[in-house]
């Protein structure tokens, strides 16, 4: 007695199971760690009773003076190294050229010279920003 055999077709196709699970265990770690990695320079704050801005649906271009007098623009790729005041205002000009309605923000130190926050306050404004505003923290309240 002779049995017939079934042929089966060969598989042509890809296997991706294993690619998305892999592509979820590495969206969950990044979906962890993002909070986590926040770059920035370390400044104190001035303490300042101020209501929050709201309607910006952009993200706002940070100026940060630290304590020492020096500038930091959130832009590309060197946010942590000081930039001198002319290329200051020459990368806001260029990123104000292509959306003059992006707000500007400046985080000066509350140990810093009042005159390097207003310098700039000023550099913004030259480099073509119609306003310029200031980050504060609200000051703690006392326990009752």
């Amino acid at each position: 007695m002779r049995t017939k055999r079934v042929r089966r077709r060969p598989i042509a196709e890809i296997n991706v199971v294993p690619y998305i699970d892999v592509m979820l265990v590495l969206l969950v770690i990044f979906m962890v760690t993002a909070p986590l990695i926040t770059q920035g320079v370390n400044v104190e704050l001035p303490k300042a009773e101020a209501e929050v801005i709201s309607g910006e649906t952009t993200d706002p271009v940070v100026i940060t003076v630290d304590q020492f007098g020096d500038f930091y623009l959130d832009l590309g790729e060197e946010r942590n190294l000081p930039v001198d005041a002319v290329t200051l205002q020459g990368r806001l000009g260029t990123v104000l050229r292509h959306n003059p309605k992006l707000p500007i923000l400046v985080k000066g130190d509350a140990a810093v010279d009042y005159g390097k926050v207003v310098q700039a306050m000023v550099l913004a404004q030259g480099a073509g920003a119609p306003s310029v505003g200031l980050i504060t923290v609200p000051p703690e309240r006392p326990e009752p």
